[in-house]
């Protein structure tokens, strides 16, 4: 169970750095795929980065009363 959490959290964490990355190519480049997807690269970096802190948070919780 511990590991199914562990592979999970570090997905999460390529998926915060893949929405991240992209919203800096998106900034950097400019126009009108800014202008249209910059808020919402914002918005779902944001949640990607609260599931990966959940179940972080998860993972200690198992580890450290999981052995008990």
């Amino acid at each position: 169970m511990e590991s199914m959490f562990t592979i999970l959290l570090g997905l999460t964490l390529v998926a915060v750095v893949a929405v991240l990355g992209a919203g800096l190519v998106s900034f950097i480049a400019g126009g009108e795929f800014n202008r249209k997807y910059a808020n919402k690269l914002m918005r779902l970096r944001v949640a990607t980065q609260a599931v990966a802190v959940g179940l972080l948070l998860l993972l200690l919780l198992l580890r450290t009363f999981g052995n008990s």
